[in-house]
């Protein structure tokens, strides 16, 4: 797994911490579905206000979101 990948791994595993759907999560944040779709499959980065935008709706903060997902990338170099 990737760092872009990681991150969205991370994403999603707060969204679903959150038991938010993507829809929902694209609603609080003020974007398409389809950029947390994206994201969260590590097809495209988001762009840094959108993630702010989705850390906000998450209750976090984008550096947290950013560490998980290295945390991530480096299990999954193991």
């Amino acid at each position: 797994m990737n760092r872009l990948q990681a991150v969205g791994a991370a994403i999603r595993e707060a969204r679903l911490e959150q038991q938010l759907s993507q829809e929902k999560l694209a609603e609080l944040a003020k974007l398409h579905r389809n950029v947390i779709g994206k994201a969260e499959r590590g097809v495209s980065a988001p762009a840094l206000d959108s993630l702010f935008a989705i850390a906000d709706a998450l209750g976090t903060s984008a550096s947290k979101l950013v560490a998980r997902g290295e945390e991530l990338a480096d299990e999954s170099a193991l």
